[in-house]
């Protein structure tokens, strides 16, 4: 069970940060009216996004990502050794009755696999917020220099706060920052390892005093604030957005609620999108193709390795790293068998010497969201000479899976807090993953006449605001 008390008093004005996965959003309440905060020149809603130059030079948000892609437009990965020591040769040996004499000594540079890309300009972090509860994951290397993960959402944090100083003034003593019921990682100090992580980094960005409150639970204040009319019952909200889904389960009766359970599960947006490209992409990249090469004299023939790229591929961020001899020999040796085989090692050879990655999955993303409103779309990657015809059945057929999962956690939430699913009255669905069609009918066919969407890409950032406001503290007491 959890706890939701008012135990600090009421502030001048609610402010909320919602530190997204892919997106990020903040806002203030004055009692009244939700007020969002604009974080891009034009926009509410900012990439979560880090880039780093060679100089170390930081920018945030779209500013990072465009930078990025400029960056890398046209640009030939080149990956060179780095010098990890130096050895040394006796070559001849000092002549004993020689005073003068002296050894013959060749030093030459030792040399790691060869990991440096010496044309990259920078590099670009999203999706950091998904390795926050991973004890394993302490620090990312950045041109030489390690940087712990706190350091890389610094600068998107410290950004946030800075344009709600512009548009509201200094922020009081407390914020309320989101947090995802679970974040991804497997030790049972998942949550708590990723909570002291957001919290130094709140520090060191300004914020003096971050309350953290459930994402879930602020899109559903969020929504009682836009139907002050709602009279009693129970309300379950599904928040499915870039990186993990997360459900609540709250009485509510009038203006006071009671919280009855909470439950996530580290599943979102960005897994879909490498989903979609394991399915789809990887057929046309050279998996299940015939690797023929001749061997000691013998020509001998197998199934193309595939499994040796698949992970470096859906992490686009480390994909540059297989323009390596030991990768791209075997991609060549197809490429010259010719053919469609050929063409297709012709379009991964591409992906990786062009450092095409981020690229694709943003066509990714695009196509899927178009799936949204239309039946159908084209998966269009001219980068790689790719448009593929994409519709709702294929992307269903692809999440699959994921949809059981979703139905089975609901299942598990609801039997958590001793009700029905004919108890719930309400189902509030938000997150940008929320706007799928699939995800739409699942709901659907559990509460038939009860879901409704809010606010998919604000309504967190809105309620936070608003518990801010009002004082909200939550209490995980189900440990």
């Amino acid at each position: 069970m959890a706890s939701t008390s008012q135990n600090k008093p009421v502030q001048r004005i609610g402010l909320g940060v919602d530190f997204g996965t892919s997106n990020s959003t903040a806002a203030w309440y004055d009692g009244e009216e939700v007020h969002m905060i604009r974080l891009e020149e034009a926009d509410v809603i900012m990439p979560t996004a880090t880039y780093l130059d060679q100089k170390l030079g930081c920018l945030t948000g779209a500013a990072a990502v465009n930078q990025y892609i400029e960056d890398n437009r046209d640009r030939m990965v080149e990956l060179t050794p780095e010098v990890v020591g130096q050895a040394s040769l006796l070559v001849t040996e000092a002549n004993l009755d020689d005073p003068f004499s002296s050894p013959e000594i060749a030093s030459t540079a030792v040399y790691g696999l060869p990991m440096n890309d010496r044309g990259l300009k920078g590099r670009l972090f999203q999706g950091i917020k998904r390795l926050l509860g991973k004890s394993d994951i302490k620090r990312l290397m950045v041109f030489s220099h390690a940087f712990r993960l706190v350091a890389l959402i610094t600068p998107v944090l410290l950004r946030i706060r800075k344009a709600i100083e512009e548009q509201t003034g200094p922020v009081g003593d407390d914020v309320h920052v989101g947090y995802p019921v679970r974040f991804e990682g497997h030790d049972e100090n998942t949550n708590s390892l990723a909570l002291s992580r957001l919290r130094e980094a709140c520090f060191h960005s300004g914020y003096p005093e971050p309350s953290f409150y459930p994402e879930p639970l602020a899109a559903t204040l969020s929504y009682f604030h836009h139907n002050p009319h709602l009279n009693t019952g129970h309300v379950l909200t599904v928040d499915f957005g870039g990186g993990t889904l997360d459900l609540s389960v709250v009485h509510y009766k009038g203006v006071s609620f009671e919280v009855l359970a909470t439950k996530g599960l580290p599943i979102g947006g960005d897994h879909i999108d490498q989903m979609i490209f394991s399915e789809l992409l990887f057929p046309l990249l050279g998996k299940g193709e015939v690797w023929t090469r001749v061997k000691d004299g013998t020509r001998i023939s197998s199934l193309f390795p595939f499994e040796e790229y698949e992970d470096r591929l859906i992490h686009w961020a480390v994909t540059y790293t297989l323009n390596q001899s030991r990768y791209r020999s075997k991609i060549l040796d197809c490429i010259s068998q010719g053919g469609e085989a050929g063409e297709k090692f012709q379009r991964l050879d591409d992906l990786i010497t062009h450092n095409y990655s981020y690229l694709v999955f943003q066509a990714i993303k695009e196509a899927k969201a178009r799936l949204s409103d239309a039946e159908e779309t084209i998966l269009d990657i001219p980068e790689i000479d790719v448009a593929l015809p994409f519709n709702r059945n294929m992307l269903e057929s692809v999440i699959e899976g994921m949809l059981v999962q979703i139905r089975e956690v609901i299942v598990a939430i609801i039997s958590e807090t001793g009700l029905k699913p004919e108890d719930i009255d309400l189902v509030i669905r938000t997150g940008g993953s929320s706007l799928l069609q699939a995800v739409k009918r699942e709901l659907l066919d559990m509460f038939p006449g009860r879901v409704v969407e809010h606010d998919p890409f604000t309504s967190v950032a809105a309620g936070l605001a608003i518990a801010s406001f009002h004082g909200y503290q939550y209490e995980d007491t189900s440990s």
